[in-house]
């Protein structure tokens, strides 16, 4: 028997993981944490809820980027994982047909009855990168168009129709893919009358800003492209099981049918990295067309057992507890609890999103002292309005958020799809003090903005 403990690792060395990670991974992560005062050392979590050494509670409206549909270590996915590694099955073997994939994409295409086939990868950007390959492999054409402000993750395909600027700087040449804005209809119809688009890839509803597509606009562009042969492809990698109040966020509009679809985070249940792609038969048989083919796409750890049985285990407890309906019930109490002080507070301008995807949005006041501030950080930096109200939500009420994106005055709430009234409840007292605490035209907060202020401007 080896030596190795993992709990006397941990113990032994668990309080050097910022020194560490300054060491020997990104080290500008721990010097953001360090300064933005998100330098916790959180010991366990359980469902929507961290703890610290002492014990105390924090509430996680961030979950994990959206990977947390069911919130931490959900007892009957826990279960799945310890059934699937007590079986000791004979697992990637390359050269056989395991259930567990068969019967995850069964379960699956359930939810999307238009689509025939599954893909297994290991994250969005992998479920991403194969609906662009496959796109441009059905069709024969080589160009994808996306939207500006668009993310579909951060490998090279994927990068290649990411929206912002910012990710993209420095990995130049990408693949030669075309922005248009979410909703701009016109642009779209010009871009495929040049006859060499593949598809349009979307997010029904933007994680950046936290954004729906226009109503009507899904149905218009599938008409379209169709018209001129190419794919929708629905990236439903945050938005997908039930995040929206729907199993998938495109479901919000009547008749859209997406050619591909990409899921990934929450079907991981928290534990097993797990990406798929959802398509239509015609698909995978153009790039799946002969023996010869069969590894013409492949993933190493694609449709391993453990992120298949995690998945099987996350699609029971969604159908077993009601979760779709939960985060549509939820969602709309807490969007509509937030947007009734709009009137009460001058620096938030708009709520928006739908289920448990929420955007508060913030601008410019109308009094002189405040429009003050707000200037003085617009000038240094946009979003540290945002991010001086995410500082104080987590370090005097113990929630954590994030902003939804560089440069922009909003937070995106995307909790565990099983909060229910009482997190509801916390949020808005929490988010009322801090709103307080900004309008009142001193105190900590803005000591805070100064200090975000001069890091901005040391940054330039």
């Amino acid at each position: 028997m080896t030596g190795f403990d993992l709990t006397e690792l941990l113990a032994e060395r668990g309080a050097e993981r910022y020194e560490l990670h300054s060491r020997h991974l990104n080290h500008q992560l721990p010097r953001m944490l360090h300064t933005i005062g998100f330098d916790k050392f959180y010991e366990r979590a359980e469902g929507a809820y961290f703890y610290d050494a002492d014990g105390q509670d924090y509430l996680d409206m961030l979950a994990g980027f959206g990977v947390m549909g069911l919130g931490r270590h959900h007892p009957v996915v826990r279960r799945a994982l310890h059934d699937v590694l007590d079986a000791q099955l004979a697992d990637l073997t390359r050269f056989d047909c395991p259930p567990l994939p068969g019967l995850l994409a069964e379960k699956l295409l359930r939810h999307t009855p238009h689509l025939d086939r599954v893909f297994f990868g290991n994250s969005g950007t992998e479920a991403v990168e194969t609906a662009l390959k496959f796109a441009r492999c059905a069709t024969g054409r080589p160009r994808i168009l996306y939207c500006t402000h668009a993310f579909h993750g951060l490998t090279t395909g994927s990068l290649s129709v990411n929206g912002e600027d910012g990710f993209r700087d420095g990995f130049a040449p990408l693949l030669p893919d075309t922005a248009i804005e979410l909703g701009d209809l016109a642009a779209l119809e010009r871009e495929l009358g040049r006859g060499d688009v593949a598809g349009f890839v979307v997010e029904p509803v933007q994680g950046k800003g936290v954004t729906a597509a226009p109503p009507g606009f899904l149905r218009a562009a599938q008409e379209l492209l169709r018209h001129h042969k190419a794919l929708l492809i629905a990236d439903e990698v945050q938005t997908g099981l039930g995040r929206t109040g729907d199993f998938f966020a495109y479901q919000h509009e009547e008749g859209v049918e997406p050619d591909l679809v990409c899921v990934a985070k929450a079907l991981s249940g928290g534990y097993v990295p797990v990406g798929a792609t959802l398509g239509k038969e015609w698909i995978f048989k153009k790039v799946y067309s002969s023996m010869d083919r069969v590894l013409v796409h492949s993933a190493s750890f694609g449709a391993n057992a453990q992120a298949m049985a995690a998945g099987l285990a996350v699609l029971s407890v969604m159908e077993d507890e009601g979760i779709v309906a939960n985060a549509r019930r939820t969602g709309d109490l807490l969007r509509s609890r937030l947007a009734a002080l709009t009137g009460r507070y001058e620096l938030l301008h708009a709520v928006r999103g739908r289920g448990l995807m929420i955007g508060i949005e913030f601008g410019r006041p109308k009094s002189l002292g405040l429009r003050g501030r707000w200037t003085m950080l617009q000038a240094a930096r946009k979003g540290l309005f945002a991010q001086m109200v995410v500082v104080p939500l987590l370090q005097r009420h113990r929630i954590l958020t994030q902003v939804s994106g560089d440069h922009l005055e909003v937070i995106k709430l995307i909790p565990p799809l099983i909060i229910g009234e009482r997190e509801v409840d916390r949020f808005v007292e929490a988010f009322t003090a801090v709103m307080d605490d900004a309008h009142s035209g001193g105190g900590l907060m803005w000591d805070f903005g100064r200090t975000l202020v001069k890091q901005a401007v040391a940054n330039r």
